[in-house]
């Protein structure tokens, strides 16, 4: 799915993630649910803030595998990757912590070139192996370009 780079995107995004989790099974308030919606808010939020290109869009794909939701938010920036902060950062400081949150909830995360243009994807993975899904799952991977 695409979204425009604006902090009205990456809240249609988020939205977005956590309404097709509930519908693969993940009703709203389940760990996996607030977990990936939590590391989805994070992700669409850089690529606006910080992965923005006037004019271009992020795209958001969101994946079921076995014993994993996958979500990977694609920017067109390929100069700004995204890093840890020290472990010793401002406790005031407004900003700065959303990797540390997602390093926290994801079993793994990371940064890959983004395929066939220009830019990168960062991607995150929730184990969910403790909560099985409440109904039948959807297709493994849901991907919708352009619009």
């Amino acid at each position: 799915m695409h979204f425009t780079a604006t902090p009205r995107g990456a809240r249609l995004a988020r939205r977005l993630v956590s309404h097709r989790l509930h519908e693969w099974g993940y009703p709203y308030g389940t760990s996996t649910n607030e977990a990936v919606t939590l590391i989805a808010a994070e992700l669409t939020a850089n690529a606006v803030t910080h992965g923005r290109v006037p004019g271009r869009d992020f795209h958001v794909r969101l994946s079921l595998r076995p014993g994993t939701v996958r979500v990977e938010v694609s920017d067109t920036r390929t100069e700004r990757l995204p890093r840890l902060p020290p472990a010793a950062s401002d406790a005031d400081s407004e900003s700065g912590r959303g990797l540390l949150l997602v390093d926290a909830l994801a079993g793994r995360w990371g940064v890959a070139p983004r395929p066939a243009a220009p830019g990168k994807t960062v991607w995150a993975e929730v184990d969910r192996t403790g909560e099985a899904p409440c109904a039948r799952e959807a297709p493994r991977a849901v991907s919708r370009a352009g619009r």
